[in-house]
């Protein structure tokens, strides 16, 4: 069933864990597993201290030459009666300023006890909703446990 807009974005929002899709200038996609924050009709993601080859990630460097990005969360599970997905697709800017990012960082933290240890340091990908999308096999509380919420 095609979830409505106020139903994917709520299971997106208490997914732990989504695929940023994003486009460079010539058209090549990439694609990487984020942590996010949703405030309103926006998705944060901050770049954190775990281990990365280079500083210089593909995703920050496709945001900045085209904006275009597309986030991703699902539930799979073998009892197909359980299965939903849900995209997130807009426009990304890229947040360096500490004030800005400040209350991005504070909610970061909040949903993930690891950024209480070891805060992300930036910089922040905004990304802003333009277009909330998903579907599930049944609706929540059918086809087994409640379906709505994420355990991924």
């Amino acid at each position: 069933m095609r979830l409505s807009p106020e139903e994917a974005r709520a299971r997106f929002a208490a997914a732990r864990v989504a695929r940023l899709a994003s486009v460079d200038a010539a058209g090549q996609p990439h694609l990487v597993p984020v942590t996010f924050v949703v405030i309103d009709d926006r998705v944060f993601h901050a770049v954190d201290r775990k281990p990365k080859r280079t500083t210089g990630l593909k995703r920050l460097r496709n945001i900045a030459a085209t904006g275009m990005v597309a986030l991703l969360c699902d539930y799979y599970d073998d009892d197909w009666a359980r299965l939903w997905w849900v995209r997130a697709d807009g426009r990304a800017e890229l947040w360096t300023d500490t004030t800005r990012c400040a209350s991005v960082f504070a909610a970061l933290r909040a949903k993930y006890p690891q950024y209480v240890r070891e805060p992300p340091v930036g910089p922040v990908v905004a990304v802003r909703v333009e277009r909330w999308s998903g579907w599930a096999a049944s609706q929540p509380g059918h086809g087994g446990r409640d379906s709505s919420v994420s355990t991924v």
